[in-house]
């Protein structure tokens, strides 16, 4: 991973594609992105026709912005520019039979 850090403006700068993936399950590749004591966040690649493995619960916000393909939630569906916010508490098990690119966040219990 190609990542840099300006002290000086506080910032912290990758390439997303050069993030090694790591397979959350057949189908689903998602990159984890640089991650502060706030927030981490995350780069997530769906196969057409992949299923998260088990419900994802949220014990802090998460939040998704839909870059391409589309995502079914429960009987939900968001293309491409939809943004997608899960408060606290709650759980989904997201899936597509497009396939899809999501790019998200989820906050860090403090």
């Amino acid at each position: 991973m190609s990542e840099t850090t300006d002290t000086q403006q506080l910032k912290t700068v990758v390439r997303v594609e050069e993030v090694a993936p790591a397979a959350v399950g057949p189908g689903i590749v998602r990159r984890r992105l640089p991650a502060t004591e706030y927030a981490r966040g995350w780069l997530i690649d769906l196969a057409p026709g992949s299923e998260w493995p088990e419900a994802d619960v949220h014990a802090t916000e998460e939040r998704y912005y839909v870059m391409e393909g589309e995502v079914i939630e429960g009987d939900e569906r968001h293309g491409p520019g939809t943004y997608v916010v899960f408060a606290p508490g709650s759980s989904h098990r997201p899936r597509t039979e497009t396939g899809a690119r999501l790019l998200g966040t989820t906050m860090t219990a403090r």
